[in-house]
């Protein structure tokens, strides 16, 4: 493999020159335009009649020659523009990279998960995803199962950050991967993995974050008659339950959904109390009082 150095500097500079240098081509197409586009009236006889069509053949070539000649200079400083700024992106994103391996790296090495970042994707069938930073950061999902292998669970967010998808689990009848739990300040649950074929269940919705989010969907259950996943709980203080996966195709049943946070439960007492009309003493329903009439 070969490689290639480029100062992202020097090439802007060369941009820059290349754009001076348009100029300069149009100003000699200006300065030649007349010459090439304005001739005498040919002579009656043949010869002058011949010299005329020669010149004028000659002026079309060259202002055909002097078009091509400004587009193909334009698209090639718009090409060498681009490319410094590709190089210029590229340097960037190494520079981020950088900063933040040195800032997880102390995490890393205790607690083997990052300050800040999403964790990674499973790459072995039936893994876990990775958790996601401590601070900030989405869960890894978990990759999909192998023959009669559950699937992998989602990893989990740390303060804030969304729970990773589960995997689906592998043909056999085995298991779909939970989903990863959302962040413990806010965060929604990642979704379960779909059961694998042969009746396998789907795997459980991921729990909201503490104070906020709602929790994930329960997986689908497998073909061949397999329960839905359970849905993740909404978390503490505000955060509807996930639903329940659906059952899979040939007679399966649906998840039972995640129960709310704390403040939907409170709300949803509050609404049923107050639709609900008084009981009178005698263990009736007051619900007019007639007026009396006088006989």
């Amino acid at each position: 493999m070969s490689f290639l150095f480029v100062s992202p500097e020097s090439a802007a500079a060369s941009a820059g020159e290349l754009a001076n240098l348009g100029s300069t081509i149009g100003a000699a197409n200006a300065a030649a335009a007349r010459s090439t586009t304005e001739l005498l009236a040919a002579g009656a006889d043949e010869v002058s009649t011949r010299i005329a069509a020669l010149f004028g053949s000659h002026g079309l070539e060259y202002q055909a020659v002097s078009a091509q000649m400004s587009a193909f200079h334009e698209q090639f400083v718009q090409t060498l523009s681009a490319g410094v700024g590709s190089y210029a992106s590229a340097e960037a994103v190494n520079v981020e990279q950088a900063l933040l391996d040195l800032i997880n790296s102390p995490t890393m090495t205790l607690l083997g998960r990052p300050l800040i970042g999403d964790g990674a994707n499973a790459t072995t069938p039936g893994g876990a995803g990775g958790a996601g930073g401590l601070l900030i950061g989405n869960g890894g999902n978990g990759a999909a199962g192998v023959m009669g292998q559950a699937g992998g669970s989602g990893g989990s967010a740390g303060l804030s950050g969304n729970g990773g998808v589960g995997g689906a689990g592998g043909a056999g009848g085995a298991t779909g991967g939970a989903g990863g739990n959302g962040g413990w300040l806010l965060g929604v649950g990642g979704s379960g993995g779909t059961g694998g074929a042969g009746g396998g269940t789907g795997g459980a919705g991921g729990n909201g974050g503490f104070w906020w989010g709602g929790g994930g969907v329960g997986g689908a259950g497998g073909i061949g008659g397999g329960t839905g996943g359970v849905g993740g709980r909404g978390e503490w203080l505000i955060g509807a339950g996930g639903a329940g996966g659906v059952g899979g195709a040939g007679g399966g049943t649906g998840g039972a959904g995640g129960g709310g946070g704390l403040l939907i439960w409170l709300l949803y007492t509050w609404l049923l109390y107050t639709s609900t009309p008084p009981v009178a003493a005698g263990g009736r329903r007051d619900l007019e009082k007639k007026p009396q009439t006088q006989a």
